[in-house]
């Protein structure tokens, strides 16, 4: 018998496969080993057993009556509270398009039958090792309230993301009834496999902006997005505060900062261009500066060094 792993106590595999002799095998193997186990003989059991008590590693089979393991693995993927799991397929095709199906329903590793015991328990460490890595990351982002998801990059599934990046997703991505969008929302698929991700994309509700960036491409298996939320109100405010304007003047700013041209901003505000010109020229005068490119430069600086957060807001 292969030495136990040096592991973390408390590790939980859940075994699926529909022939009880490998269940068994596979079982004591683990068990010496230290681990938790869990036995199911199905898919069905195994979506069931894999929301109750969230293993750490699943090692699944591939051929079963009913549900094979590839639609196990595709749901267990499509759910929040499973995505993020280790999936170690065991099968005995070893064809590349059956490896390829494997890896394309979500499948973390393969290893084939029959199985060997010392292999296995090499991978599930390795796993392991990886995932304790994730958490650690993803703690630390949710703890300093990053909002950040990672998606898969050849059919954009968000694979976990910050609570942060969770609300704000919710909130952005609504059907009519507003109810939150399940599953990744179709602009953030496109934008992510069309070959546009290059460029920020933009998500646009009431006053507010959604801002998706790829933040690392270098993983073959995940993409980081980084997202910040942009609002007109919270830069008119910080304009007001940082710089002692007025709530028009700053609103004048703020859309002078967008691009905006006197007349756009008249509409925009309800006022005419003439009038729009009155509070840049007061505007000017408060910042010490002739120009609108000099106007907006002033503040946009002014505002990075007070709070490079708000600077994006």
């Amino acid at each position: 018998m292969s030495k136990p792993l040096d592991r973390q106590a408390g590790h939980i595999v859940l075994i699926v496969d529909d022939v009880p002799e490998n269940l068994a095998v596979l079982h004591d193997a683990l068990d010496e080993a230290g681990f938790t186990v869990l036995v199911a003989n199905n898919g069905a059991a195994a979506l069931e057993r894999a929301q109750q008590l969230v293993p750490d590693i699943i090692l699944l089979d591939a051929m079963m009556p009913g549900m094979d393991g590839f639609e196990v693995c595709r749901r267990l993927r499509a759910s929040m509270v499973t995505r993020a799991i280790p999936i170690v397929f065991m099968t005995g095709l070893t064809e590349p398009e059956h490896v390829v199906a494997a890896f394309d329903a979500g499948g973390t590793d393969y290893v084939t039958k029959p199985v060997r015991q010392s292999e296995v328990l090499a991978r599930i460490g390795a796993h392991l090792q990886t995932a304790r890595l994730m958490n650690q990351a993803r703690s630390a982002l949710d703890a300093f309230g990053n909002a950040m998801l990672a998606v898969t990059p050849h059919d954009g599934r968000v694979v976990w993301q910050t609570p942060l990046a969770r609300q704000w997703m919710a909130q952005y991505f609504t059907l009519p009834d507003g109810v939150p969008v399940s599953g990744t929302p179709g602009a953030l698929t496109d934008w992510l496999l069309g070959g546009e991700c290059a460029a920020p994309l933009t998500v646009t509700k009431g006053s507010s902006r959604l801002v998706f960036t790829v933040a690392d491409m270098s993983n073959s298996e995940q993409w980081m997005i980084v997202l910040r939320e942009e609002s007109d109100t919270a830069r008119v405010q910080a304009l007001m505060a940082l710089l002692k304007l007025t709530q028009r003047e700053s609103e004048v700013l703020h859309w002078v900062m967008m691009g905006k041209t006197n007349r756009d901003i008249g509409d925009i505000l309800g006022t005419s261009p003439r009038t729009v010109n009155k509070h840049l020229e007061h505007v000017f005068h408060k910042l010490g500066v002739e120009t609108r490119t000099a106007a907006a430069a002033l503040a946009l600086n002014r505002m990075r060094a007070a709070s490079p957060a708000v600077a994006e807001v």
